[in-house]
């Protein structure tokens, strides 16, 4: 028999299959739909909530891909049992198994998780309609005309970067981020041994993509407004001209952002010996906070970002703007290395990026990652801690007695993992005595919540020795 349970959608927000959603993992979570329950057939309710029975099926499909819900053919949709089903299954995260209901294993602050706040629905319903009916097809090489609404969705979704006017043929599309960053690289800059400058603490990537391409990397001190213009000054003069690779609106790992007084400075240095900019604006989340280098310097900046932190990084999806002068020499530089990306996933780039409440769920990510943040400050602010609202990890520079990898090991001791910042100095910088500690989205907040208290229980205990 059919159940008689009928939700009150007013209590939800979002689209009305959203909160069809909502309200059903809702009542399975609190009971009112019990394990093996069968739910009204798609065109009863539908009637009943006066909502259409697409809608409703829409809402089955994606809790029965989360496993919270199960589908019979000719029998029906009834709630799943828990605890075997995928809805409840560990996901893995640097290695290391996770499970948001978890009461022991370790915890892994390594890297940035996202978390999943209905996304990967809408990806695996996307995916299935591209691969029944695939806009591209599936046995050519791609092509610039069969991205072209890839681009223009990626123009729409970059509308609050304060990138200035944007057309699709600015756009070239990548695979992700690091890739971006080696296209940008590649295509920029010539000769035997080209210079990146790069702040003394800086993205890991960036290093290794100016190892891989045999260039020379050079750091630059940094304050509290990220690069320091006279120690940009003073390498430059040292090393020549080169490309100078930054993180304005959110650095990594320090969490500084650059103002646009700051940025005007080094784009006078930049003009004034024939420096390259590469903006990696890979961490920020919602509108930029300045003019972006590419408005103050279009004829020198290369800006490259992704959707890795905001949506899912298992896509690939990345994008490149470089000097509208240049952008032919970048589209070469991808079309020779990759032909371009992959059919089927600029057509889900498209999908994706136009689908109509993708930005509700880029704004309940960082929703998500805002409140573990603040999770994460209720017990460190007593410290010296830099943060962005919004921003999946924060920078804590550690008190006296506790060196970086002292903590870091540490806090591993304890079942908790993060880093330290060695592992964001090049080869022959000096490391400050501090941690980065990233947001994970795949565990629950009280999950979290445990490891940031083993972290200040450490904090407020350092060790004591005495050498001889």
């Amino acid at each position: 028999m059919d159940t008689i349970w009928t939700p009150d959608l007013t209590q939800f927000e979002g689209a009305k299959y959203r909160r069809l959603t909502d309200a059903l993992r809702k009542a399975v979570k609190d009971g009112i739909l019990t394990q093996g329950e069968k739910l009204p057939p798609v065109r009863d309710l539908a009637w009943r909530i006066k909502i259409t029975p697409g809608t409703v099926a829409r809402a089955y499909t994606i809790l029965t891909d989360e496993g919270v819900l199960e589908a019979a053919v000719g029998r029906g949709t009834f709630v799943a049992k828990a605890k075997t089903d995928k809805a409840f299954a560990p996901l893995v995260v640097d290695g290391v198994p996770h499970n948001s209901d978890a009461e022991s294993g370790p915890i892994s602050l390594l890297s940035p998780v996202i978390p999943d706040v209905g996304q990967a629905a809408v990806i695996r319903e996307l995916l299935g309609d591209i691969a029944r009916n695939p806009p591209s097809g599936m046995m050519h090489y791609p092509t610039r005309d069969a991205a072209k609404p890839a681009r223009e969705a990626v123009v729409k979704w970059l509308q609050n970067s304060a990138l200035g006017a944007l057309r699709e043929t600015d756009i070239v599309l990548c695979n992700g981020g690091q890739n971006g960053i080696l296209l940008v690289l590649q295509t920029a800059l010539l000769g035997a041994q080209p210079v990146v400058y790069t702040e003394e603490l800086s993205y890991p990537g960036i290093q290794r993509a100016a190892n891989m391409l045999r260039m020379r990397l050079v750091s630059v001190p940094m304050d509290a407004k990220g690069m320091d213009p006279e120690g940009l000054l003073k390498a430059v003069q040292t090393h020549g001209p080169g490309m100078i690779c930054t993180s304005p609106e959110v650095h990594n790992p320090t969490c500084v952002h650059t103002p646009e007084d700051r940025r005007r400075e080094i784009v006078s240095i930049a003009r004034a010996h024939d420096l390259q900019i590469l903006d990696d604006d890979c961490y920020r989340m919602g509108g930029a906070q300045a003019a972006s280098y590419r408005t103050i310097a279009p004829e020198r900046t290369w800006y490259v970002s992704s959707i890795s932190k905001g949506l899912t990084p298992a896509l690939r999806i990345g994008y490149v703007v470089g000097p509208r002068d240049r952008t032919g020499d970048i589209r070469r530089s991808a079309e020779h290395s990759f032909f371009g990306l992959a059919t089927p996933i600029s057509d889900l780039a498209h999908a994706l990026l136009s689908y109509p409440s993708i930005e509700e769920i880029a704004e309940r990510v960082a929703e998500k990652f805002g409140h573990y943040t603040q999770v994460a400050l209720n017990h460190l602010g007593s410290y010296d801690v830099r943060w962005q609202s919004n921003v999946p990890f924060v920078w804590l520079k550690l008190p006296a007695g506790w060196r970086a990898s002292a903590f870091c090991q540490a806090a591993e001791g304890v079942g908790v993992r993060i880093r330290p910042a060695e592992d964001f100095i090049s080869r022959d910088s000096r490391a400050p005595h501090a941690v980065r500690i990233a947001i994970n989205g795949a565990i629950s907040a009280e999950r979290f919540e445990v490891g940031i208290i083993k972290l200040r229980e450490l904090l407020d205990s350092p060790p004591e020795r005495i050498g001889v």
